[in-house]
């Protein structure tokens, strides 16, 4: 079971449910893989609705990582992952809001102060 505060999201790939996240050194492979493209700059794709399909397969493949997954890339480009591609980019999204979106508690955000 996925926990949405600590920014843990759920797909069903092949017909298993895995937990994704976006830790620390999935984050830094993720860096790696965008090149000289910056978080910053994938943040704001997604924000805009500009995000490309291989945005979408880096973050998935990050938050598997970050979720444990010993999957290799090939795999995941071959997988099944329900709800097709539209799912695959909800849960990119969804990744991202959770690793660096402020998490909200009973309607209002850590940041305030309240409770």
């Amino acid at each position: 079971m996925a926990n949405p505060f600590a920014g843990e999201v759920t797909l069903t790939m092949n017909g298993q449910r895995h937990v994704l996240k976006l830790t620390l050194g999935a984050l830094a492979e993720l860096e790696a893989q965008l090149g000289e493209d910056t978080l910053v700059a994938l943040i704001a794709r997604f924000e805009n609705g500009a995000f490309a399909s291989r945005d979408v397969l880096a973050l998935i493949l990050a938050g598997l990582r970050g979720g444990g997954w010993a999957g290799v890339k090939d795999e995941l480009m071959q997988a099944d992952i329900a709800g097709g591609p539209m799912e695959a980019a909800r849960v990119a999204a969804q990744l991202l809001v959770g690793a660096f979106g402020a998490p909200e508690v009973h309607g209002a955000r850590e940041t305030d102060g309240a409770v």
